[in-house]
């Protein structure tokens, strides 16, 4: 199997959303994450309405919107993500037959390429199937709190409102948003 590179973005990008969930950041907006992976906006700005219409994400327009995960990051089983995004998983028409690729083997009950493509398929199936986007982003998270960092997307500064907090220039709490420190 290969991840294309809008697989590897949007799988990119939704790990850093379940990240930031984690640590209450409920929406992060378009140039974060962009900035955070390094992708350019408007690519990314295209994976993101997939995955929006797709049911992966929620978006809020305006000034203090962004993305945020439509579900659980639980929910979201890493090997659905990526059948989403890329199709099937091992595209040997002999392994996942098809009206649009049929097997070609002479001899399908005694074609050893067939059976070993399918074991393939299913150990692909068995570790993608078994992990959620919320395992991911604990494996990714633990490792950066293990040598003492934080993942780009959760070191930039993120707007008051929303946040849920807003300060006026006097350090007050009020109803002008600015950037938190």
């Amino acid at each position: 199997m290969n991840l294309s590179k809008r697989g590897e973005y949007a799988i990119r990008v939704l790990l850093d959303l379940a990240m930031a969930k984690s640590q209450g950041r409920l929406l992060v907006p378009l140039g974060a994450l962009a900035e955070a992976q390094r992708i350019p906006v408007a690519f990314l700005d295209q994976i993101l309405l997939s995955l929006r219409q797709a049911g992966f994400l929620s978006s809020t327009r305006g000034k203090y919107g962004g993305y945020a995960l439509a579900k659980a990051p639980s929910e979201i089983v890493l090997g659905e993500l990526v059948r989403f995004l890329e199709g099937p998983l091992v595209g040997t028409g002999c392994v996942t037959p098809n009206e649009a690729h049929k097997c070609s083997c002479p001899d399908q009950k005694h074609c050893g390429l067939r059976l070993l493509m399918t074991q393939v398929r299913e150990a692909l199936s068995g570790v993608l199937d078994g992990m959620t986007l919320a395992d991911l982003a604990g494996r990714t998270l633990g490792g950066f709190q293990a040598d003492g960092l934080l993942p780009a997307v959760l070191q930039q500064k993120e707007p008051a409102a929303a946040s849920g907090k807003r300060r006026k220039s006097g350090g007050e709490l009020g109803s002008e948003p600015e950037y938190l420190i």
